[in-house]
């Protein structure tokens, strides 16, 4: 009779989690979309380069809210400028947001604090000419 205890406990223990578990069966997680832009500055010239803010494919957060491979997104922005306007020398940065609002509201405020030095020029990089592409995984 203990053994039959033991047992019917370990069963509605098993039933009462698997139960707690039932909400989320069958909930699809929703695809987030993810919005970047870059910004590309050097310490020793007054051009910064940015882009527009571009809808980046196929890309979500992961479960900490941080861009997977975000460093590769950098590099693409690097070796554009490097390969087709020939400006080495550049610390590229990516911003990224989910929601394109809130990623035209932070472009507005890194590019508001270039703005304030009157040296700096800001140059536009054409989207035609420059995108954010889904790194490949290795």
């Amino acid at each position: 009779m203990k053994y039959v205890k033991i047992l019917f406990v370990v069963t509605l223990m098993g039933a009462m989690c698997s139960c707690a578990s039932l909400p989320f069966v069958g909930k699809k997680k929703a695809d987030k979309t993810v919005y970047a832009f870059g910004v590309a500055a050097s310490f020793l010239d007054t051009l910064v380069y940015y882009t527009d803010v571009q809808l980046l494919d196929s890309v979500q957060l992961d479960a900490n809210g941080f861009l997977p491979r975000q460093e590769m997104y950098s590099i693409q922005l690097k070796d554009y400028l490097e390969g087709h306007l020939l400006k080495s020398g550049r610390t590229c940065m990516i911003y990224y947001k989910s929601s394109k609002k809130k990623a035209d509201k932070e472009m507005s405020k890194v590019l508001g604090k270039y703005k304030k030095n009157k040296s700096n020029s800001l140059i536009h990089i054409d989207p035609k000419e420059f995108k954010f592409t889904k790194p490949e995984e290795q």
